[in-house]
């Protein structure tokens, strides 16, 4: 449903005034309701005549690395050790542990 010319104006009059819409209404003898029902007309009409855009993006790597693993445990202890440990030895490590 399209809007006429003189309640497009009104709606971008009132946009541009400032004012709350039941202030603008009572200002211009319009019922706040049938304002209401044209400005979601209007807001409509504007949603289904933007076209979707895509938004460039770039990921980039953390900026801190990582420098040391924590592991910890039920009892809150908490062993620390170095990133760049041998996955193998970590292996070895956790079934030490269990």
């Amino acid at each position: 449903m399209k809007l006429q010319q003189h309640q497009q104006k009104h709606i971008k009059t009132w946009q541009s005034s400032g004012m709350s819409q039941a202030a603008y209404c009572r200002k211009q003898g319009l019922n706040a309701k049938t304002f209401g029902n044209w400005l979601r007309i209007y807001r409509d009409d504007c949603a289904d005549n933007q076209t979707a855009t895509l938004v460039p993006v770039t990921i980039k790597p953390e900026s801190s690395p990582m420098n040391s693993l924590k592991l910890r445990g039920s009892s809150c202890h908490v062993l620390e050790i170095p990133a760049d440990v041998s996955p193998q030895w970590l292996v070895e490590l956790l079934r030490c542990l269990n």
